[in-house]
């Protein structure tokens, strides 16, 4: 059984991912897991915050594509939350290790 990702996480995935180079918008969708909608809204949420920045990306066709960019901020939100986690030991209580 698989555990829901939280609002948080599924922010900080989509950081990481943009960090990491995926920097268009489906191939986030597809990477984080996530719907069109959602996603839309999380990107908004972030360019809002100043986490990321949206660039126009013109790849000679007639569409004008969007691609996302993580800001000096946004890349230190992920550098801070990394440390964090790094820091704690997350185990399961006596209880469920049992039952598995």
């Amino acid at each position: 059984m698989s555990s829901r990702r939280s609002k948080f996480e599924i922010y900080i995935d989509i950081l990481g991912l943009i960090k990491n180079g995926t920097v268009l918008p489906t191939r986030i969708m597809y990477s984080a897991n996530l719907s069109w909608k959602p996603l839309r809204q999380i990107l908004k949420n972030l360019v809002k915050q100043d986490l990321i920045e949206e660039e126009a990306f013109d790849e000679g066709d007639k569409r004008t594509k969007k691609i996302y960019r993580i800001t000096e901020k946004g890349d230190n939100v992920l550098r801070y939350f990394n440390r964090a986690k790094d820091l704690m030991e997350i185990e399961a209580p006596q209880q469920y290790a049992r039952m598995r």
